[in-house]
């Protein structure tokens, strides 16, 4: 691993590592509060459990909408400056949600950070095929996993303990961290998005590589992607693999605690196990996934999530959960990498910011399904009946692929 970290220094540009770094630091801030935010949020307001999540729905809803938006500006206008605002804005919501005390000021809070998030995720995505040629980016893709698992690896092994005694400085970190990465953005950061694009704005005359017209379509564009039926596809399954994921990340931290005491400083390591298995495995895994069929690799990927969010019901103590968790992580080693490079692969240059904000789609569809549809099963048919319902959407998920994967022509299949 550290030989193939040792050659990337040399085949990536410099801008990738200020992504690479600046996602570090992030990371790490915001992991040191976010997998107890359940917790948090229903000790301060002692309301059920749909309640509670329904907030990760007012957040997942606002990221939806926002992520129409953010296509079509990224596309336009560029990739630096929109992350740096997504960025700062969500390390400001971070101060305020340390102070908020009622189910209308967190959903105003979740709505705000829903909003800015895609802002974020899309631009990022664009930025990296920017830098990026086609053949190069699997690594690439992994790589910055790799480096946001190193935050939350080390977030949630500090963060529950900091947790366990002050939620306020939890909450300051994340709000530092963040914002460190927006200032570095900034001042730092070239724009990447091709010159003759940002021209075309301007200048309808020039036209992109995908035949949209611009001067009709500056922040519209998505009739040619309502075309692209197979990439539909791949989102809608995909969605299904985002529910289960959503499910356990956003419910097992309350789940374990409610139903078996399992204390903040002791789960912190159930994600951290996530983190590292990321950092030292991803890499490898991904040259072994890249030279095989994206859709079949990620029907894998499907059912190893199916399998580890489903084997929580059966579960009664730590190293059950862990062993859950480690399950689900071989499946994220599978899919993530695969998946957004296909994606970007699929996407014309002109168009990357569109294709990657429909596909950021998936995780606010999961998020806006996943915690709600869990705290259903929980109120209504009992705690251990959350995790039957990750792994319907996992398995799900899985059979999409596999039937995507006999549909779809073996030469657009590659990773």
């Amino acid at each position: 691993m550290l030989e193939r970290f040792r050659t990337a220094q040399k085949d990536y540009p410099s801008q990738f590592w200020l992504l690479f770094w600046g996602m570090l630091i992030s990371t790490t801030g915001a992991s040191m509060i976010w997998p107890f935010l359940m917790i948090y949020v229903s000790e301060k307001l002692q309301l059920p459990l749909t309640n509670v999540a329904s907030l990760l729905t007012v957040n997942a809803v606002m990221g939806l909408i926002f992520s129409f938006v953010a296509g079509p500006i990224v596309d336009r206008l560029g990739r630096k400056w929109v992350m740096v605002l997504s960025l700062a804005l969500n390390a400001i919501a971070y101060i305020f949600l340390s102070r908020a005390n009622t189910l209308l000021i967190f959903a105003v809070l979740y709505s705000i950070t829903g909003s800015v998030n895609p802002l974020y995720r899309v631009g990022a995505d664009a930025m990296m095929a920017d830098l990026i040629p086609p053949a190069k980016r699997p690594d690439a893709y992994s790589l910055l996993r790799m480096s946001s698992n190193v935050g939350v690896a080390l977030g949630p092994a500090i963060g529950g303990f900091i947790a366990a005694v002050s939620y306020t400085r939890a909450f300051y970190i994340a709000f530092i961290g963040m914002f460190t990465y927006s200032m570095l953005l900034a001042f730092l950061a070239k724009e990447t998005l091709p010159q003759k694009i940002r021209r075309s704005v301007s200048d309808p005359r020039i036209g992109p590589e995908s035949g949209i017209d611009n001067k009709r379509e500056a922040f519209g564009g998505y009739a040619h992607i309502a075309k692209d039926r197979q990439f539909l596809f791949f989102v809608a399954v995909f969605s299904f693999t985002g529910i289960s994921a959503m499910i356990m990340w956003a419910l097992l931290s309350v789940y374990t605690k409610e139903n078996f005491g399992l204390p903040e400083n002791l789960y912190g390591w159930i994600p951290t196990t996530n983190a590292i298995m990321v950092v030292f495995l991803q890499l490898s895994v991904t040259e072994f996934t890249k030279k095989r069929p994206a859709l079949l690799v990620s029907g894998v990927g499907a059912l190893f999530y199916a399998l580890g969010v489903g084997s929580v019901a059966l579960g009664q103590g730590f190293w059950w959960f862990w062993t859950s968790m480690v399950v689900m992580t071989v499946g994220e080693l599978i899919i993530m990498p695969t998946a957004t490079t296909h994606v970007a692969n699929l996407a014309p240059v002109d168009m990357r910011g569109r294709y990657m904000s429909i596909f950021g789609l998936t995780w606010g569809i999961a998020a806006a399904v996943g915690p709600i549809l869990g705290g259903i099963l929980n109120d209504n048919f009992g705690p251990y009946t959350i995790w039957y319902g990750g792994l319907a959407a996992g398995l799900i998920s899985a059979m999409g692929f596999f039937l995507l994967y006999r549909r779809m022509p073996q030469s657009s299949q590659t990773v």
